[in-house]
C-alpha cells in the first residue's frame, strides 16, 4: 500500500501521541477517527438519556488515555508474495 502523507502532520501526529513509528502514528490516528465517527453517530442518534442521566453514566475515574496504553497494539509487517 502506498500512501502520501504530509510530513509536517505526520510528525505533528508522532509527538501528540508519542507513537514511535509512522505506522504507528497513522494506525492510532484513524482508530480516534473510527472512535470521532461512532460518537458523532450515538450523539446524533441520541441516547435516550437526560443530562443527570448521561452524567451519572460516566464513572468519574474513566481516564481514556489508561485505557488508550492498555489496546493491543496492532503489528505490521511485509506481507509474502507468491511468485
Amino acid at each position: 500500500m502506498t500512501l502520501h502523507i504530509d510530513d509536517g502532520l505526520l510528525e505533528r501526529v508522532m509527538d501528540a501521541t508519542g507513537a514511535s513509528s509512522k505506522t504507528m502514528a497513522v494506525d492510532l490516528a484513524l482508530r480516534e477517527m473510527d472512535r470521532k465517527a461512532k460518537l458523532v453517530k450515538l450523539c446524533a442518534e441520541g441516547l435516550g438519556l437526560g443530562p443527570e442521566e448521561l452524567k451519572d453514566a460516566v464513572d468519574p475515574a474513566y481516564d481514556l488515555g489508561e485505557l488508550r496504553r492498555r489496546e493491543t497494539p496492532v503489528r505490521y509487517g511485509r506481507k509474502s508474495r507468491s511468485r
